[in-house]
């Protein structure tokens, strides 16, 4: 057991990880070793959602599913906050442009994969209106106060909240989250449980997943501790290579804000492979829990996060979406609402959601 641990991949590479950071802390470094680190960094990324995962499964659902969030968003602050860091005036807006991206990724990419893959599986992917229908509402109210109201507000002349104004933002997002976590994980838990063709809760899932055996307290343990070393190694690797990130994106002549959604497309890959997973297995719900977990916890854990960092970092903190992101962001809500509220879909809903995200990101490289 011990030496399967040791040569696991998932415990190797957050090690390296970590070391390397050691080692190339505060150095230019040659192209070849910015490959290197870069590739790292996504290792490390892949790991720490494993080891969230392990963790996740030993909590059981719907724990495990806020879990992985937990641990995306803390991956995408830790990149958002590194990356203005060093980016100066150019990174004003990369915290609108990630969250941004990490919303129409989840709502759009991983909703619309889980629903086309389970309804390929049954012809009718099958989830729960109750629960599913309060997270979208939850993520739309989210978006709406923290990434629409300031281009409309007045006490400044950008898209950008007053001090006081973003310290609300702030709490109101933080108290949403939690508020659904209550609601998901206190009265309401069967509402984000995954159900039968007929709607019924599955069985094996009423108690936790029964599909496989949850990791022993020890196991589980390693895998934390193993988390925390991938985050740490996330965070510091992004700051090491976070230049290079800037001049590849400039070199390719893409829009700067095409960075935040590189820095989202690259935290929610694993977990768009754990909701595929999920899909597969006939649990849509999950996938959908994964879904708009993560696009609620990247809101709200992501903005209190940086309204803290604001007060270190120079320069405003652009909030406010342009004209063609809102219209997305509208259509996502509404189609989103549609999709949800009949408890069923099929592939036409997943498709539909699959051609929002490709237009987001073609509209993002071409605006």
């Amino acid at each position: 057991m011990i030496r399967s641990r040791l040569t696991d991949w998932t415990t190797v590479v957050p090690l390296v990880a970590v070391l390397l950071l050691v080692v190339t802390w505060g150095r230019e470094l040659p192209g070849v070793l910015i490959f290197v680190v870069a590739a790292l960094l996504a290792a490390a990324v892949l790991a720490a959602v494993h080891h969230a995962e392990v963790v996740a499964h030993k909590v059981g659902e719907p724990y495990g599913s806020l879990v992985l969030a937990v641990a995306v968003t803390v991956i995408e602050v830790g990149l958002i906050v590194t990356l203005m860091v060093s980016g100066g005036d150019k990174t004003q807006a990369l915290a609108r442009d990630t969250v941004f991206a990490a919303v129409m990724i989840t709502c759009n990419g991983i909703l619309g994969l889980a629903l086309l893959l389970g309804a390929l599986r049954r012809r009718v992917a099958v989830f729960n209106p109750e629960g599913t229908g309060g997270a979208l509402a939850t993520v739309a109210t989210l978006a709406t106060l923290s990434l629409v109201v300031p281009t409309f507000t007045t006490s400044r002349p950008g898209p950008e909240f007053s001090p006081a104004q973003l310290a609300f933002a702030a709490v109101a997002s933080l108290a949403l989250y939690l508020l659904f976590v209550m609601v998901q994980t206190g009265r309401h838990r069967d509402y984000f449980l995954p159900v039968t063709q007929e709607g019924s809760i599955m069985a094996e899932d009423r108690d936790g997943d029964g599909h496989a055996e949850p990791p022993s307290t020890r196991t589980a343990l390693a895998s934390l501790a193993l988390l925390v070393v991938a985050l740490v190694a996330v965070v510091g690797d992004a700051k090491t290579i976070s230049p290079a990130i800037e001049s590849a994106v400039q070199a390719a002549n893409l829009p700067q804000a095409f960075v935040g959604v590189v820095i989202a497309l690259l935290v929610l890959a694993p977990e768009t492979l754990a909701a595929a997973r999920a899909a597969r297995r006939d649990r849509v719900q999950i996938s959908l829990n994964l879904a708009l977990g993560s696009a609620m916890a990247s809101i709200g854990l992501t903005i209190p996060a940086i309204a803290i960092a604001s007060i270190w970092l120079d320069g405003p903190l652009l909030l406010g979406l342009g004209g063609t992101q809102m219209t997305l962001l509208a259509l996502t809500a509404v189609t989103g609402v549609l999709t949800v509220v009949p408890g069923r879909a099929t592939v036409l809903q997943g498709g539909v959601h699959l051609v929002l995200l490709a237009a987001f990101v073609f509209l993002a490289a071409s605006p």
